[in-house]
């Protein structure tokens, strides 16, 4: 059956799922920092439980500061508490800043916050932005209870003109689409006009998705992706090449909305947005907190870990299974 490239990676990191309930999504990389991170690790510490997969989480470090550089006593604060957290649950910080392109495989899952995250869609990989209400669920369970988005495929094609680029097709779609023209969607950028830019370009279209109200973005891994990260120092082996070459979305798979755009009607410069554009009331289910399932009431935050601890069975009996190795590279 037909899948788009969203579908293929969602449907293989399912644990669980049931018609009309959220999905139990397996993570694959977890992405901390300073900031969402305190108030999660206090949860732990009052249940009395470790970090689930502590390998599978990465630790955003500050950059190094200069002594003549003030610090705010509350940016102190922060930083020595993750350098506390970290050590207590024995979580290894690496050198990576947030301002460095962030670690991502295609065909992957992966959380982080809401401002480090959508860019790493356009390696392949599914990125979802989380509040600090969820941090817990995932640093405890490696899964994130999640309704799954609906498809929004977004084709962009032609020849741009000289000189514009893809700050200037942000834009353009955010005039067209309004600022919550994609509430409730996972995008899938594609088209030749946006296969023809650079990593660091479609990194910044799939950036801009948040900005139209989408759940994420993510753009199909090819030749330009796969040289991005080799001269990065994500050198991919032979095996997982071949897998990654074909993550992309079946000619024939469905999506629930398809936007096309000519890339002649894209010029330089800002667009301007009418007021009728910006407001709406947006998708409702996307705003439901409440859901209902096994006859108990799971609202967002510290019940939906709840309901996950009490499935941490099948979560390790889906990281033995192969198709979380082929996804997962192990």
């Amino acid at each position: 059956m037909a899948q788009t490239l969203f579908d293929k990676i969602w449907n293989e990191h399912v644990v669980s799922g049931n018609a009309g309930f959220p999905d139990t999504l397996y993570i694959d990389s977890h992405i901390i920092n300073k900031v969402t991170s305190p108030a999660a690790f206090e949860g732990l510490r009052k249940r009395h439980i470790p970090v689930f997969r502590p390998n599978q989480t990465i630790v955003l470090t500050e950059p190094a500061f200069s002594q003549h550089i003030p610090l705010s006593d509350l940016w102190r604060f922060q930083v020595d508490m993750l350098n506390r957290n970290c050590s207590d649950f024995g979580l290894e910080q690496t050198e990576l800043s947030q301002h460095e392109a962030l670690p991502a495989q295609p065909g992957q899952t992966i959380v982080c916050d809401q401002q480090n995250t959508n860019n790493m869609g356009a390696f392949g990989a599914i990125t979802i932005g989380i509040s600090e209400l969820l941090v817990e669920q995932v640093l405890a369970t490696q899964c994130l209870l999640i309704q799954k988005p609906k498809r929004m495929k977004i084709e962009v094609n032609g020849r741009l003109a000289r000189g514009v680029g893809a700050k200037d097709i942000n834009h353009y779609l955010l005039s067209e689409i309004s600022a919550n023209g994609a509430d409730g969607y996972y995008i899938e950028f594609a088209g030749d006009s946006i296969l023809n830019l650079s990593m660091e370009g479609r990194m910044a279209i799939c950036n801009m998705s948040r900005e139209i109200g989408a759940v994420g973005s993510i753009i199909a891994p090819d030749e330009t992706t796969f040289d991005f990260m080799k001269n990065s120092g994500f050198i991919p082996e032979a095996e997982n090449l071949e897998f990654w070459k074909s993550l992309y979305s079946d000619e024939s798979s469905v999506f629930d909305e398809v936007l096309e755009f000519d890339a002649e009607d894209i010029g330089p410069g800002n667009y301007g947005i009418s007021l009728s554009k910006l407001i709406g009331s947006g998708s409702e289910s996307a705003r439901s907190g409440l859901i209902m399932q096994d006859g108990e009431a799971i609202i967002a935050g510290y019940n939906d870990a709840d309901y996950l601890f009490s499935r941490l069975e099948s979560i390790e009996e889906f990281e033995r299974s192969k198709v979380y190795k082929i996804f997962n590279g192990a």
